[in-house]
């Protein structure tokens, strides 16, 4: 025996639609750290990856980096996130912190960088999770 669904009303089906809407938006908000907990964030995950010895003396979101995911000033202690990792899955946004962070210890991408980044399980599906944003947007 087959049921088929009793039809909704227009109604019912905008009264859904309004509360699924409300739904992604909470989860959409839950994801998207403003700066003070994206700087707790970076403490946070300093201290997991890399001893706790990265502190910087700010981080940020920015809305003027098209090019980059992050940057950081090792000699001022900042460091400054594009607006468009907002919304992307958290891995992305931890992987991109512990490398912008691996910059305060060591400032180029030489060998000793990136052992430090060997410490973030998720180094390599991140940095594929960014190439394909990279080739999607080329597209």
């Amino acid at each position: 025996m087959v049921l088929i669904p009793a039809r909704m009303s227009e109604a019912e089906e905008q009264r859904w639609v309004g509360v699924m809407l409300e739904k992604l938006a909470a989860q959409e908000n839950k994801r998207m750290l403003g700066d003070a907990e994206l700087a707790e964030r970076a403490e946070q995950l300093s201290d997991q990856y890399l001893g706790g010895r990265a502190r910087p003396a700010s981080v940020r979101w920015v809305t003027n980096q098209n090019t980059r995911w992050g940057s950081c000033t090792p000699a001022e202690g900042s460091i400054r996130l594009s607006h468009r990792l907002q919304g992307m899955p958290e891995y992305v946004v931890d992987y991109v912190l512990v490398h912008e962070l691996a910059h305060l210890l060591v400032p180029g991408h030489g060998p000793r960088f990136w052992r430090l980044l060997e410490s973030y399980p998720r180094t390599e599906r991140a940095r594929g999770y960014l190439e394909g944003v990279v080739a999607a947007d080329r597209l």
